[in-house]
């Protein structure tokens, strides 16, 4: 791979990462909690500023996955992509304490085997 092909891939998995716990952080703040309605519960959602960077953040994954899919094949960009997961994974438990069961750390160490297995191969 060269080294635009790396910049666009990283820049995609911390794009796509942000724009994963942007959205978390914006359906768990407490002014967005279901409550009485439905439509209050979405104007609420609107309001949150983590919400309009989730997706600026996506809008952005969009456009770096694009042009990464130009450079690579499909086959290739989509094992590459695969890194999402577990970047998401990671950062999802540091910030929000979610468990890591012993069958995740497994799928974590399959997904990581595989990518690197695309990546040099």
């Amino acid at each position: 791979m060269n080294n635009l092909i790396i910049i666009l891939w990283i820049a995609n998995i911390s794009f796509d990462t942000l724009g994963q716990i942007a959205f978390k952080y914006a359906a768990t703040k407490p002014t967005t909690a279901p409550n009485k309605s439905i439509l209050s519960y979405w104007y609420g959602l609107c309001r949150q500023p983590w919400l309009w960077v989730g997706i600026a953040s996506y809008l952005i994954e969009f456009l770096l996955w694009l042009a990464f899919l130009t450079l690579v094949p499909l086959s290739e960009g989509i094992l590459l992509g695969s890194v999402n997961i577990i970047a998401i994974m990671i950062v999802g438990r540091i910030l929000f304490n979610e468990k890591l069961t012993p069958m995740r750390v497994v799928g974590i160490l399959c997904v990581t085997a595989g990518v690197a297995v695309v990546g040099v191969g």
